[in-house]
């Protein structure tokens, strides 16, 4: 198996990344598929691109599988999603090493507390836990972490 290319997005890709961040959240268990949510992610990845976010994907022969989003200026790591199909195939790896590449020195980041797999996974890459704090745009508690260069 090859690794997926990481680049930055175009927008005419806008809508398919919203469709593997929706299919990768719902794959927390978190939320349902629908139409809502999708059109929300829709609207949310543009506000976020126009407000600042360096967007990013890892492209498989044409497939979308995974995205990444950064405020680089901020050190913040906002959303790292894999499509279910790249689940377990380092996707999420790679795309991690992608940003220590670009924020060598300090990262932070936030995770829903009942996406235990992903903050698991987060702390077996070296990320700190630093306190929860509830989220006020989804109602969600969040786990806060932080990982610096050695």
């Amino acid at each position: 198996m090859t690794l997926p290319t990481i680049r930055p997005a175009r927008p005419d890709e806008y809508d398919e990344i919203a469709r593997v961040w929706m299919e990768s959240w719902v794959s927390t268990g978190l939320a349902e598929a629908s139409d809502v949510l999708l059109t929300a992610l829709r609207a949310r990845l543009r506000e976020e691109v126009e407000s600042g976010w360096s967007l990013f994907v890892a492209e498989d022969q044409a497939t979308l599988a995974g995205m990444l989003a950064l405020h680089l200026s901020d050190n913040y790591l906002d959303q790292l999603f894999v499509a279910p199909a790249y689940h377990g195939r380092s996707v999420g790896r790679q795309l991690l090493a992608f940003t220590r590449q670009l924020l060598p020195d300090e990262i932070w980041l936030r995770c829903a507390v009942g996406n235990e797999k992903a903050w698991r996974w987060y702390e077996r890459e070296g990320f700190v836990f630093e306190g929860e704090k509830l989220n006020p745009l989804n109602g969600l508690m969040m786990k806060y972490y932080r990982w610096k260069r050695r």
